[in-house]
C-alpha cells in the first residue's frame, strides 16, 4: 500500500515538472553573469590590477541568506569572472573594515564562521551537482563537490589543484580565485552553466548570495543557481594526468600484541586521468592513508554500531554516485570504509584499484570501481567491485541504479567455517523526484542482497516525500528491511542486534515509520534570528508488524543574530526490548516493554569571541533506570594562528540492581597552530574509558607546493584500565608530490 501511495504522490509531482521547468529558467534569466576572455594570464595575488578587471561585468546586489533573507547585507560585495585557455578567474571585492573574523589559516577550514568568499558552479547546469570553491580572507582554500542531495555540511574532502590570493586595504579586502579547466569536469560545447557565488562577513554575521537563496535552504543548494554565460563554448581542458606518487617511512611498536620495535618503508602511487572533459578515471597503486586524520571518537549509548565519515581521498570524487542510495550513515548499501578497513576500524592493505566516474553527457553520470586488498592474519584477500548509474529526468529527477560486489579469496576450510563470507552482492534501483524550486522531493527505491545459501527475505524497499518551506517542512520516510538483507560493503544501523547475555549478535528485519514536522519563525526587531520548532516520530515494527520501537522527540532551538543558540529536546521512547542489553558490567538489562523519557538543554556561545564555550545537559530516565550527562567545550582563539579546544562528555547511568551503574567518561582536547596557510601542525588527544583507550594523535603538514605535502605524524595508544598501560605507538613520516603531465 506504501509503494502505492507513494507511487501515486510521485506521479502528481511528475505532471508539474514542466512547470517547475519554466519556473527555474525565469530564475536564470533574473540572475545572468557575462564571463569575458582574457588572452594574458592573470597574476592571482588578490590584487585587482590586471587589465581584464576594468571590463569585466560585475555584479553587486547580493541577496542576505543568513540569519534572514530578506533584504541586503549591510556592507557592499562586488564580484567578476573571466577566463582564458587553462582558467576560469574570478575576482571578488568585499567592503569591510579592521580585522578579519577567521577560525583558521588550515587548509578545508570551510566557509562556516569565516569572513570569505565561495563560488558555486554547476558547468552541466543539471540543478544536481557541481563544485564548490572557498577561500576565506588570510587565503585559506576550501573545496568540496556538491551532491543533489547535500542537505548537511559539507567535509571538505576532495580536493584538487587551483590557486587564489587575497590582499587587505583599510576599507575592503579582496580576492582572486584561478580555477584550472582540468580541476573541473564538463561537456564540451555548453554555453551556460549554473553558479552562484557567496560572501560571509562575520562581523555583522551575515551571509550573502548572488541569487536570492530562501534561509531554509544551504547557499550551495543547486536549485538556487543563476547563469554564467559564455560569449563561445568554454575551451576544452585537454589532456590532463595527473601522477601523485608518494614514498612513507614509519617506525613502530605494538606492546600490545607483543610485537618489538620495528621500521619500514612504503611507496605507492595515485593517477588522475582525465578520459575526456566530463570523465575521470582515477589508479591507485599500494596506497597509504597514514596521513588522514583521526577519527573523532563519540561515547555510543545506544544498541548499535555508529557510523564514521570516509576521509581518503581515493573515495571521495563523486562519492556520492556509489553513496547515495538508501538513508546515508544509517542504511547505505555502499559505505566506503567496508573497504581496505576491517570492523575495528584496523587497516588492511590495498593492493590497487581503479574508479571510473563522471559524466557520459549532461544528463547520465556513471561510476564504475574495481578494487584489491591483499591479506593480513586471518583476513583473506578481498575483490570490491561497484557499478552505478544516475539518469536525470525531466530537471532535477532521477532513475539510478547499481551493482555491487564483494568476493572473499579464502580456503577450502575457511569456506566450510564460514559459508557465507565466500561473497556479497546487492543490486538496486531508485527513482527519486526533485522538484526544480528544491522544495518539493519525492523517492520510491528497492534494493536486493545475494549471499551463497541464502533465499528470500534479502530485500530492502523504501518510498517517502519531503516537502521545505520557508517556514514548514515535512518529511515522511517508510522502509522494509529483510532480515537477509546484507551488506558487506554497507552499512545497516539497525538490522544486527546484540545479545549481551549469549555474547552474539542476531540479525532481524524490521520496518519503520520516520515523520518530522518543523516550522520555522523569523522574529523581527529581535536579537533573534530564527526559532525553529520541530516534532520527530521514529516508528520501528518487527517483520511480523509487532511492535518494536517508538521515538516522539520535541525539540526547541533558538538562534541569536550575534551566533549564540538555545536548544531544548524532550524526549520520549517506547521499546519492545528484543535481547538483553548491558551498559555495565554487571547483570544485563532484560529483554522486556521500557518506557523513559528524558530531556536535553544545550547552549553555544558567539563563535566570533576569543573564548567560546558550549554546554550541554541531559537528565531522566533511561531504561529502567535514570541519565544523567554533561557535554561541554571550550574554544580559545588566539587568530588567526591558534586554536585550542577542550571537550568532555561525562555520562552517568544509574540502574537498579542487579543491573549495577556507571560512570563514561571522554576527553578530547585539540591544538591546532597555523604557521601559515602552507604550514600546519594539529595534537589531538583523546581519553575514553567507554573503549579503554588514550590517543595521542600529533601531525605536522607543510605543503610545499600546491596539492604536494609533508607529513609527520605520531600516534600513541594506551589503556585507561590500567591506568597509562602502553599499547602500541608508532612516528611515520610521508611526502607526495602532484605531478600534472
Amino acid at each position: 500500500m506504501r509503494f502505492v501511495f507513494s507511487f501515486l504522490v510521485i506521479s502528481l509531482f511528475i505532471n508539474h515538472a514542466s512547470a517547475q521547468n519554466m519556473a527555474v529558467e525565469s530564475f536564470q534569466k533574473n540572475f545572468q553573469i557575462h564571463i569575458v576572455h582574457t588572452s594574458t594570464p592573470l597574476k592571482v595575488d588578490g590584487i585587482l590590477d590586471d587589465s581584464i578587471w576594468t571590463v569585466a561585468e560585475k555584479k553587486s546586489d547580493f541577496f542576505l541568506k543568513f540569519p534572514t533573507d530578506e533584504g541586503r547585507p549591510k556592507r557592499k560585495t562586488t564580484v567578476q569572472i573571466a577566463y582564458d585557455d587553462k582558467y576560469l578567474y574570478l575576482a571578488y571585492t568585499c567592503y569591510d573594515s579592521g580585522k578579519s573574523q577567521i577560525q583558521s589559516l588550515k587548509r578545508d577550514v570551510g566557509h562556516i564562521d569565516n569572513d570569505g568568499v565561495g563560488f558555486i558552479v554547476d558547468p552541466l547546469n543539471s540543478k544536481t551537482t557541481g563544485f564548490f570553491f572557498v577561500v576565506n580572507s588570510m587565503n585559506a582554500q576550501s573545496e568540496d563537490q556538491i551532491s543533489a542531495n547535500q542537505d548537511g555540511e559539507l567535509s571538505w574532502s576532495w580536493n584538487n589543484k587551483w590557486f587564489s590570493g587575497t590582499h587587505h586595504y583599510d576599507d575592503r579586502w579582496t580576492a582572486e580565485m584561478a580555477i584550472p579547466f582540468k580541476s573541473l569536469r564538463y561537456p564540451p560545447g555548453s554555453s551556460l552553466w549554473g553558479a552562484n557565488f557567496l560572501r560571509v562577513d562575520m562581523k555583522n554575521n551575515e551571509y550573502s548570495g548572488w541569487t536570492h537563496v530562501p534561509t531554509n535552504f544551504k547557499i550551495y543548494n543547486m536549485a538556487f543557481t543563476g547563469s554564467l554565460i559564455w560569449d563561445k563554448p568554454p575551451p576544452s581542458a585537454g589532456k590532463n594526468m595527473v601522477v601523485i606518487p608518494y614514498i612513507s617511512g614509519n617506525v613502530e611498536s605494538d606492546q600490545e600484541n607483543g610485537i618489538k620495535t620495528n621500521s619500514g618503508s612504503n611507496v605507492g602511487l595515485d593517477s588522475k586521468i582525465a578520459l575526456n572533459s566530463s570523465l575521470n578515471l582515477d589508479l591507485t597503486i599500494n596506497p597509504d592513508f597514514s596521513q588522514v586524520e583521526v577519527d573523532q571518537q563519540v561515547t555510543n549509548l545506544t544498541r548499535f554500531n555508529i557510523f564514521l565519515p570516509e576521509k581518503r581521498s581515493f573515495f571521495l570524487e563523486n562519492s556520492d554516485i556509489f553513496g547515495e542510495y538508501g538513508i546515508p550513515g544509517f542504511m547505505t548499501p555502499f559505505y566506503s570504509r567496508k573497504i581496505g578497513l576491517d570492523s575495528n576500524n584496523n587497516p588492511i592493505p590495498i593492493i590497487g584499484g581503479a574508479r571510473l566516474s563522471g559524466s557520459i553527457n549532461k544528463t547520465t553520470r556513471i561510476g564504475i570501481m574495481d578494487i584489491q586488498t591483499g591479506a593480513k592474519g586471518n583476513y583473506s584477500p578481498e575483490n570490491y567491485a561497484a557499478i552505478s548509474i544516475f539518469k536525470n529526468l525531466f530537471g532535477r529527477s532521477s532513475i539510478k541504479g547499481y551493482f555491487l560486489d564483494r568476493e572473499n579469496f579464502q580456503s577450502d576450510a575457511q569456506k566450510k567455517q564460514n559459508p557465507l563470507n565466500a561473497y556479497g552482492r546487492n543490486a538496486g534501483l531508485t527513482f527519486e523526484y526533485g522538484s526544480m524550486d528544491g522544495k518539493w522531493a519525492g523517492w520510491l527505491a528497492y534494493h536486493l542482497s545475494m549471499k551463497p545459501g541464502i533465499k528470500g527475505d534479502n530485500g530492502y524497499g523504501e518510498t517517502g516525500f519531503s516537502y521545505g518551506g520557508k517556514k514548514l517542512s515535512v518529511m515522511v520516510d517508510l522502509v522494509s528491511m529483510g532480515t537477509n538483507y546484507y551488506t558487506d560493503m554497507g552499512y545497516v544501523q539497525r538490522i544486527l542486534n546484540y545479545d549481551a547475555a549469549r555474547d552474539t549478535s542476531i540479525r532481524v528485519g524490521f520496518n519503520h515509520w520516520f515523520t518530522n514536522i518543523t516550522y520555522r519563525t523569523y522574529p523581527t526587531n529581535s536579537r533573534l534570528g530564527r526559532v525553529t520548532y520541530k516534532l520527530e516520530n521514529y516508528l520501528v515494527v518487527n517483520q511480523d508488524y509487532s511492535f518494536n520501537e517508538n521515538d516522539l522527540n520535541l525539540t526547541v532551538q533558538s538562534e541569536y543574530k550575534n551566533t549564540s543558540m538555545y536548544k531544548i529536546q524532550v524526549n520520549h521512547n517506547e521499546l519492545n526490548l528484543l535481547y538483553p542489553i548491558s551498559f555495565t558490567d554487571k547483570t544485563p538489562l532484560p529483554a522486556q516493554n521500557y518506557h523513559y523519557s528524558n530531556v536535553v538543554f544545550n547552549y553555544f556561545s558567539d563563535s566570533r569571541k576569543t573564548l567560546g564555550y558550549t554546554l550541554g545537559f541531559t537528565a531522566g530516565q533511561f531504561y529502567n533506570g535514570s541519565i544523567q550527562s554533561l557535554t561541554a567545550s571550550i574554544i580559545y582563539r588566539s587568530r588567526p594562528h591558534f586554536n585550542l579546544i577542550l571537550q568532555t562528555e561525562y555520562d552517568k547511568l544509574l540502574f537498579p540492581d542487579p543491573y549495577g551503574n556507571t560512570e563514561l567518561l571522554l576527553l578530547s582536547p585539540k591544538i591546532e597552530y597555523s604557521f601559515s596557510t602552507k604550514t600546519s601542525w594539529t595534537t589531538f588527544l583523546q581519553y575514553n574509558t567507554q573503549q579503554n583507550n588514550f590517543n595521542i594523535n600529533s601531525r605536522f603538514q607543510y605543503r610545499f607546493k600546491p596539492m604536494s605535502d609533508l607529513y609527520i605524524v605520531f600516534t600513541d595508544n594506551y589503556f585507561t584500565t590500567p591506568f597509562m598501560l602502553n599499547k602500541n605507538k608508532a612516528i611515520v613520516f610521508k611526502l607526495n608530490y602532484w605531478l600534472n603531465l
